[in-house]
Formats: C-alpha cells, structure tokens, sequence
C-alpha cells in the first residue's frame, strides 16, 4: 500500500514538471526535499551549505527534467544521483575548500520534519534508533525506506549482491523491532510500515 502511494506521488510529481508546471517544484520540494537533504547533508557536513546545494539540486531537476529516462531508473534514483553529484561538486569546489579552514564543521544532527517524505524517519520516531544501528544495515534500511530504492538499486548503490542486502534488510528490521520494543508507542506503525515495505 505504501508503496503504491509512493508510486502514485512519484507519478504526479513527474507529470507536474515535465509540463513545466510551478506546482510541480512546490510537489518536489515537499515530498523530496527531506530526502534529498539527507543525500547531501553528509557529503557537506555544513547546514546552511547544505540547503543552498539542496536548491540548486531543485533547480537541475526542474531544468533537466526532460533528461529523465523511466526506462532506465526511478525518478528518486535519477534525483539522487544529482543530489549526490552536486554535494561533491561543492566540496571539491575552491570556494568551499578556503570556507572550511577558516569555519569548524557543524556536525550537530538535522531534523527534517518539514521537509521530509511522508511518512519519515522522524515523523514515526525511529531516526535516533538508526543511529544504533551498525554502519551496513543503517545504509540499506536508509536507502529502502527513507529513500525509496527498490533491493535491486540499493545493491547497484553499494556494490552489494542482491541477496545480500536481502539478508542484511531483514537482520536490520529485526534489530529495529528489538530496539523499538523499548519504545513501544512506535511499534505497531513501524511493524505495519516496514513489513508493507519488504514483506517480512
């Protein structure tokens, strides 16, 4: 069911820019922005930096749109790839390079409900349990729910075998569960959540 509502949105967000519709930027920031922050927040590691590479992301997406393939990839992988390309485009760049030895990183963690998916990672309570997880099964849960991949292109994103992400999602759904127990509030919408998600 989520994922159909997923698909749902994806398609009218797509079909709002590829006719150059403005509602369709308010659409893509509103359902995407959140994500796509949490692409590049890490890459920047700088807030305010970070939120001017997000608009500058919104920007090539709206302009380049007619670049995207469905055939090829979803329209989150194809936004993602811009996302992360830009990041690292900012901090190779010389600007931001002389910016980071006279500023000290902020590494505070963000918050996005404002901005993210429905429903996030923040809206059901379970961001701070991610940061419990080991790095592995932190990245796949990350990439399949916060960010809408499919298995199959969260193995092409890590250079992982497909059955490996399998078995390393479901390790993952089951240290959740274990965590979550301790804050039962979020459980049944977590359980209902995850397992709409992977089948498990």
């Amino acid at each position: 069911m989520l994922s159909t509502k997923m698909d749902e949105r994806q398609d009218i967000v797509l079909r709002l820019l590829q006719q150059r519709d403005q509602e369709g930027m308010r659409q893509l920031f509103k359902h995407y922005g959140g994500a796509l922050l949490s692409i590049i927040d890490p890459v920047i590691r700088q807030p305010e930096v970070s939120e001017e590479v997000l608009h500058d992301v919104l920007l090539k997406i709206w302009e380049n749109i007619g670049a995207y393939d469905a055939e090829k990839s979803r329209l989150f992988t194809w936004m993602a790839r811009i996302a992360r390309n830009a990041a690292i485009d900012r901090i190779r760049s010389k600007s931001f390079r002389k910016q980071s030895k006279t500023e000290a990183f902020d590494v505070t963690v963000r918050t996005h409900n404002e901005l993210s998916q429905t429903p996030s990672m923040d809206h059901i309570g379970v961001s701070k349990l991610l940061t419990r997880l080991d790095d592995n099964h932190r990245s796949i849960i990350e990439l399949l729910y916060l960010r809408d991949f499919t298995q199959t292109e969260a193995a092409e994103e890590l250079g992982l075998p497909l059955g490996t992400i399998k078995t390393r999602a479901r390790r993952a759904i089951l240290q959740l569960r274990t965590l979550l127990q301790r804050e039962m509030v979020w459980l049944p919408f977590l359980y209902l959540s995850l397992k709409n998600i992977f089948g498990y």
